[in-house]
């Protein structure tokens, strides 16, 4: 789904991992799907679903990320929208990853739109530095189909979207309360 009407520029692998590594100032993530089906969280999804206690170690990779940047002076934050009852993904999500997450120094906040109309696109996308746009494009399932990076995004529309998502939200930690 290209916006500008040319090729698409799709990242994966090792280009993809260089805009975690690469940012100067700000990641930011909205994050609008209730499932995602992702294969590398299959297992650790199937083991909390089954009760079983978080593995020592999990998710250590994107939190040295995140320890990096945040030691760096750099923020990433995420904001993510969630309708009640929570998905089991969600509930994975609360359990296992976004503790960690928040442990390691990202912002992570909650857009809780249970009976309640926002002005949010659709779209997942992280922005990187005000001036960079990755559209996540998802099948309905959840299964991701690619990362596009979008040429000449309108930034003012996405930080738009960034801005309305922050006041719309509240910290994990206040949520999970």
């Amino acid at each position: 789904m290209s916006l500008s009407g040319s090729d698409p520029v799709l990242l994966d692998g090792p280009e993809w991992k260089a805009y975690f590594r690469n940012f100067k100032r700000s990641a930011f993530r909205l994050e609008v799907h209730q499932v995602y089906t992702m294969p590398a969280e299959a297992e650790t999804l199937h083991s909390f679903l089954a009760g079983e206690s978080r593995p020592d170690g999990f998710n250590a990779a994107w939190h040295q990320t995140i320890r990096g940047q945040r030691s760096a002076g750099r923020t990433m934050t995420r904001a993510k929208l969630v309708r009640r009852p929570l998905t089991d993904y969600s509930r994975y999500l609360f359990g296992w990853a976004i503790p960690g997450n928040v442990e390691a120094g990202e912002d992570y906040r909650i857009v809780d739109v249970t009976g309640r109309d926002v002005d949010l696109p659709t779209q997942d996308f992280w922005m990187f530095d005000e001036t960079t746009v990755v559209h996540l494009n998802y099948r309905p399932d959840g299964t991701q189909i690619n990362r596009e990076l979008i040429a000449s995004p309108d930034i003012s529309r996405y930080l738009a979207w960034r801005d309305q998502a922050l006041e719309s939200s509240i910290p994990f930690s206040d949520y999970r309360a």
